[in-house]
């Protein structure tokens, strides 16, 4: 499995060297009236691409952050469950089938 995966990542890479080659024209970025970004196309390409990475990560952070608590919660209740367990050592009873 390792094998294929090295190979796929070596494919992939090769991909993105070549589109990257062919992508070399300067372009220009308006963001103001008077400001004006000039930069080849595969380096806007690639910087718009770790900004909307990095955006996507600030926006999972709060679920991420609940679900880490939700989980130590669940684990803390787990250990006082195992713990009361323990201390009591006797048997559970099985049900009794009441005769009629």
């Amino acid at each position: 499995m390792k094998f294929v995966s090295t190979i796929v990542g070596f494919t992939l890479f090769v991909l993105f060297f070549g589109f990257a080659l062919e992508n070399v024209q300067e372009v220009d970025l308006h963001l103001f009236h008077t400001y004006e970004l000039r930069s080849p196309l595969v380096l806007m390409l690639l910087g718009f691409f770790v900004a909307g990475a990095g955006l996507a990560v600030l926006a999972l952070t709060p679920a991420m952050i609940r679900h880490r608590r939700e989980a130590s919660r669940q684990k803390a209740t787990i250990r006082t469950l195992l713990s009361a367990a323990t201390q009591g050592s006797a048997q559970p009873q099985p049900d009794s089938i009441a005769r009629q």
